[in-house]
């Protein structure tokens, strides 16, 4: 157990060491490699306990956000008592503001990911987030609506990123307005798919797409 721990401290002090140089160098294997001699690691260690190197790394400050998000819901003592809509917006605001000291390597991972290549982790990423904070919500859906409340929220979460990035107002005050108008957005396309179980997946598909552009 303590040897465990002891690994997890290693490889987020190579995170944080590698976030330095983000900024600088981007998501780079040269970013990689540079945070691990600032860390003072040696790097057959840190090759060991991030084999994928810059791309294992991604995933740890994933995960790092994640998990600040869900701590800082389980510290939230009204929580529980809060509409789904609320519970949602908490979760997201939690999220973004546990990432706003790196939010220059967040621009720079959304480059990342919009390479082919790295596609399908962004997308991971994204989907493992989603469904974090549904379940926070207390969502124990299983049908039909457990993967378009996850499709949606995917694209309110997306577009909050994107206008987060670039907010200067005090306190990111206007994303959170912003984040609130998207949520109340999705809600509506929300009730109406549910009076959709019968239509094919293609046509629902179609129905969400031209929402969310419209949005």
């Amino acid at each position: 157990m303590k040897k465990a721990a002891t690994k997890d401290s290693t490889r987020h002090k190579i995170l944080q060491s590698v976030l330095a140089q983000v900024p600088f160098d981007g998501w780079t294997e040269a970013a990689y490699a540079r945070g691990i001699e600032q860390s003072g690691i040696a790097h057959g260690e840190a090759d060991l306990l991030l084999p994928g190197g810059v791309r294992d790394v991604i995933d740890l400050f994933g995960a790092m956000a994640d998990q600040a998000m869900q701590t800082k819901i389980d510290d939230e003592p009204g929580f529980t008592r809060l509409r789904v809509r609320e519970k949602i917006a908490f979760a997201v605001r939690a999220r973004l503001e546990a990432l706003t000291p790196h939010r220059e390597a967040m621009r720079r991972l959304l480059y990342w990911y919009a390479m082919p290549l790295h596609a399908p982790l962004g997308l991971r990423r994204l989907y493992k987030s989603v469904d974090l904070m549904w379940r926070a919500a207390g969502d124990i859906s299983t049908d039909f609506n457990f993967y378009t409340k996850r499709a949606l929220l995917a694209g309110v979460l997306k577009t909050t990123v994107l206008f987060w990035l670039d907010d200067d107002t005090p306190g990111c005050s206007a994303s959170w307005e912003f984040l609130d108008r998207r949520i109340g957005e999705v809600l509506k396309v929300g009730k109406t798919i549910s009076l959709m179980k019968e239509w094919k997946p293609t046509e629902v598909f179609e129905m969400v797409r031209k929402r969310m552009k419209q949005a």
